[in-house]
Parts: structure tokens; C-alpha cells; sequence
């Protein structure tokens, strides 16, 4: 059986700030309710296996307990925005995600149950809806990525979207007002990067293009078009059978780690790795990861790797 999630096109348009885990684990939360047969209400508990997360996205077991069990930490205080219409006008209603969640040590599991609010825009069928496989956004290690690709998938009949406002667009995919500010660095560090996966990695193509008054740019428009069936299997091939580019790398020294670190924390591809306040916090984080790739999420590392030798000169001494 397909691993199909049906999430509303209202949930999908909604405006909200999940990490890449947090989203994960909510798609995995819908994929066990449809598997189980138990569906979503507002009162019974959905079970979330750290297996199902190991195994779906290719993640070292250790990597996977701790960012579950900080998910469910974070996961309780998120909140999302959405529109509904009424009689006269539209309601703007802001909603949490879930009404609980935990997390059970003895049998890594994570037990949530959703927001009232929420309910009715997962399992409501007779409105417009989109249904996606979950090996579709696998391999994706961008937040926005999985973001756009949710976005575009919403016109898939007509594969196009209208121009979306940049105030808007930003909201929707994640980006909060105070991040990524000038043009140049939202473009290269989430619009470009987002892309990049979702052309490589899922089952659609994609191109923007950017509309302006005067010289300002004010909003952007998408075309896509599916994969063939080929391309697509290739696209969406799972952490778990990809090339592991790591054991290529040689070891770095603590000299190196120093000077590296602080090379990466300022390129653009990686930016959105970064939730810290400044360059050094988010440099000491990515030595930790140099120092010791084996101790992080597998896609994390290897981006941080691929950086490494493809943008800055440690490829070309040492690899």
C-alpha cells in the first residue's frame, strides 16, 4: 500500500513554523492513522513508533530518540494559522497543532493527539484535498523544502501557481520576520535551496519565476511538471540505499575543525541549518558534527559535508 497522506488544502496554505522533525513526526502521526484504521478524532491517541522514523527518513537510532523527545517538547507550543469561510466574511482562526503529546522512553514512542481544529482539516473529504506519497519528501532535509513541495502540490491539476505575495509566501513556507531579510540571502539560503530539493528528490519539477514593481521584487510564481515514472523512482530514492558520501572524508584535525566551522557557518546552502544567535554558537555546533558526523542526523551531516568539499578548499587539498 501506498504511504499517502491526505492533509486539506487549507492546512497546507496555512501560515506556521515547524523544524524539519516536528513536520515529520505530524506526517507520520496522519500515515498511522490510515494504516491503523483508527482515523483522527480529538480524544484517542496516535502512536508514533521511533522505528517508523528511523527506517522512513534514514536516521542513526540515537539521533532519532533525542529529536523526537526534543519534537515533543516544541511540538505542544506551535501553533498555525488558517482561514474559513463564514456567512459573511472569512474567520482567521489561529489553532495549536495538538492538545497533548508525550513521549515514552521504555518503547521509544511518541503518543500524540491532535487539535480540535485540526482534525476536520485532515480527515474532511469532500473538500479539495492533496494527496501525497511520503517517499516524496524523504529525503528532503530542508523544512522548506518539504514546505514548497506541500505548496506546489496544492495546483498539481494545473501545474502553476498564482503569484504569491513575498509577506505571504514567507509565511507559508516557514520564514520568520526577523530571518533571512535581504533578497539575496532568502533567495540563496531558503527559494533556491528549497527548489534544488524538491527538483532533486520528489516526483515533480520545478521553476519560479519573481515579479517586481519597479525594482522590487514583491512575490513569486511557480510552474512544475511530474516526473516520469523513472525519473521520479531515481528522485525518491531513501537515505538508506543512497551513497553514503562520509566514508570518503578523511578525518579532520582540530585546527582544521576550527577553521572549517567557521567557513561553513557563513555559507548560504546551509543557513537554514541555523537556529542560533550568532556565528560562533552556530560554528561550535557544525565542529561538533565535523568532529563527530556519526553522532548526527545522517542528512544533516552529509550537507554539512558536502559544503565542505564542494565550497571551500578542503576539497581540493584533501579529497
Amino acid at each position: 500500500m501506498s504511504d499517502l497522506i491526505v492533509k486539506d488544502n487549507a492546512l497546507m496554505n496555512a501560515s506556521y513554523n515547524l523544524d524539519l522533525v516536528e513536520q515529520r513526526l505530524i506526517l507520520l502521526a496522519i500515515l498511522e492513522a490510515r494504516e491503523s484504521g483508527k482515523g483522527i478524532n480529538a480524544n484517542d491517541p496516535l502512536t508514533v513508533h521511533a522505528e517508523s522514523y528511523i527506517n522512513q527518513f534514514g536516521v542513526a537510532r540515537q539521533t532519532a530518540y533525542q529529536a523526537l523527545k526534543d519534537a515533543c517538547k516544541d511540538l505542544f507550543a506551535r501553533q498555525f494559522s488558517y482561514q474559513e469561510k463564514r456567512e459573511r466574511g472569512r474567520a482567521n482562526i489561529t489553532s495549536r497543532w495538538v492538545s497533548q503529546i508525550a513521549y515514552i522512553d521504555e518503547t521509544a514512542t511518541v503518543e500524540v493527539i491532535f487539535a480540535p481544529a485540526v482534525v476536520p482539516l485532515i480527515t474532511r473529504l469532500e473538500k479539495q484535498f492533496s494527496k501525497y506519497d511520503i517517499e516524496q519528501i524523504s529525503s528532503l532535509s530542508s523544512a522548506y523544502a518539504v514546505r514548497l513541495y506541500e505548496l506546489l502540490i496544492c495546483w498539481r491539476t494545473t501545474g502553476k501557481t498564482p503569484v504569491i505575495d513575498l509577506t505571504e509566501f514567507r509565511k507559508r513556507i516557514g520564514v520568520l520576520d526577523t530571518e533571512y531579510q535581504r533578497m539575496d540571502v532568502f533567495k540563496r539560503g531558503v527559494l533556491e535551496l528549497a527548489l534544488k530539493q524538491v527538483n532533486e528528490h520528489t516526483d515533480i519539477t520545478a521553476t519560479y519565476e519573481q515579479h517586481k514593481k519597479g525594482r522590487v521584487i514583491t512575490g513569486f510564481s511557480f510552474k512544475f511538471k511530474q516526473k516520469k515514472p523513472k525519473q521520479a523512482e531515481i528522485a525518491t530514492e531513501t537515505p538508506k540505499t543512497a551513497t553514503n558520501d562520509l566514508d570518503t572524508i578523511k578525518p579532520l584535525t582540530e585546527p582544521q575543525i576550527a577553521k572549517y566551522s567557521m567557513i561553513l557557518c557563513k555559507l548560504g546552502s546551509i543557513s537554514d541549518l541555523s537556529n542560533f544567535p550568532d556565528y560562533p554558537t552556530f560554528a561550535n555546533w557544525i565542529g561538533n558534527i565535523l568532529r563527530s558526523p556519526e553522532k548526527a542526523d545522517e542528512q544533516t551531516a552529509k550537507r554539512i559535508f558536502t559544503a565542505l568539499k564542494t565550497e571551500t578548499d578542503y576539497g581540493k587539498k584533501n579529497v
